[in-house]
């Protein structure tokens, strides 16, 4: 087990209404310094899919900026933990992020938890938020239980309100 503190800010702006969140950034997404950066993760080819743009290709900056016109937010939800390597099923001794104070500083309508562990620890820390958040299967290729067309179809109804 190896202590990790969260290595990302939060990307959100003036005029973010959905935020996603995860667990915690991979050791991969470490390394290559953004969220989600793992070639086999598919939360990129997912918003690649559904904005009609190749955010997968993009550098940092350009998916920051992403993120942004989207009107979208991202952060994780773990602040500090203990970890082994990248999984979630590993993660205990949790501290969360302070959600209060970001949720009271932008117009974040909706909340949406990238897999299981991010849904879970979000509920329990804030009860208060759960009418705004909507549980997602992770994009992690761990979860291989859902095909890539059955995610976006999923995160394009999350996203879009298609319910």
């Amino acid at each position: 087990m190896q202590f990790k503190k969260h290595a990302f800010e939060a990307v959100i702006g003036p005029s973010s209404k959905i935020l996603i969140l995860g667990s915690l950034p991979s050791i991969v997404s470490v390394e290559r310094g953004f969220y989600y950066m793992h070639p086999q993760n598919r939360f990129w080819k997912i918003l690649s899919i559904l904005y009609s743009e190749d955010a997968y290709a993009m550098n940092v900056e350009e998916k920051k900026n992403f993120i942004l016109k989207h009107e979208l937010a991202l952060f994780d939800v773990i602040d500090t933990c203990q970890i082994e390597k990248s999984s979630d099923q590993s993660i205990c001794d949790v501290k969360v992020q302070n959600f209060n104070q970001l949720l009271a500083e932008y117009p974040v309508q909706k909340i949406l938890l990238n897999g299981q562990k991010a849904y879970s620890l979000f509920i329990r820390y804030y009860p208060e938020y759960a009418s705004m958040a909507v549980k997602l299967p992770s994009t992690s290729s761990a979860n291989a239980g859902y095909s890539l067309d059955k995610l976006v179809k999923i995160w394009k109804n999350a996203l879009f309100d298609l319910n």
